[in-house]
């Protein structure tokens, strides 16, 4: 438990930027969803086995509890074991008190041995989780600067062009796609003018049709 403490410990405190090798820093928001991935699965584990220490803890709280109970049974019967001054009955019930009394300290050291260990595990159990949070706090970040990065970047390669890598090339395109954006502009003027000069000429044949008439 130590051992994987210290490891994950290192883990976490490691420079992002130096822990990377050239694949992370190609796609470093990939990795470090990867990395916080891996920290939330050795948490969990860890809370496992912090969850296992405190049955082992119950179980031993339970062998205590009934050594106890046997002790003290033992001895009431080696009272009366002695007002029969039966020997080997005597020895019997001093060998089993005696044994119950050293399971019963054993038990308690144990115990409170066990629910130091605990205690200590706890409480690195939530640093763990501190952690964490912390990193998904910096991931969150991290995942908000590069959307907002992507989006000027894109909207620059549109809006400025000229600064864009291979610039002539998107200057070009840009300028074709002004020169088609005009052309279609034109196109769509010419037929509203032809359109309205059609609509004068009708006009104008409706005028005339009466006078045709008349003479």
């Amino acid at each position: 438990m130590t051992t994987l403490w210290k490891r994950f410990k290192y883990t976490i405190n490691a420079d992002l930027h130096n822990a990377f090798d050239k694949k992370e820093q190609e796609n470093p928001i990939a990795m470090l969803n990867q990395y916080v991935r891996e920290a939330e699965k050795q948490t969990e584990q860890t809370g496992k086995w912090i969850e296992r220490q405190s049955q082992l803890k119950g179980q031993l709280e339970k062998e205590l509890l009934e050594a106890q109970e046997m002790l003290k049974k033992r001895t009431t019967q080696l009272e009366l074991a002695h007002q029969t001054s039966e020997g080997e009955l005597i020895d019997f019930a001093q060998a089993e008190v005696a044994a119950y009394a050293n399971r019963t300290d054993v038990l308690q050291a144990s115990i409170l041995r066990t629910t130091e260990e605990l205690f200590g595990l706890e409480q690195k159990y939530e640093e763990m989780k501190h952690k964490v949070k912390d990193m998904k706090v910096r991931q969150l970040q991290l995942m908000g600067k590069e959307n907002v990065t992507r989006a000027h970047h894109q909207m620059d390669k549109m809006l400025q062009p000229e600064s864009s890598k291979n610039a002539d090339k998107r200057l070009v395109a840009f300028d074709e796609m002004e020169q088609y954006i005009e052309r279609l502009g034109q196109r769509i003027e010419k037929q509203h003018d032809v359109s309205s000069m059609e609509r004068r000429l009708e006009m104008l044949e409706k005028k005339e049709e009466p006078k045709q008439e008349i003479v």
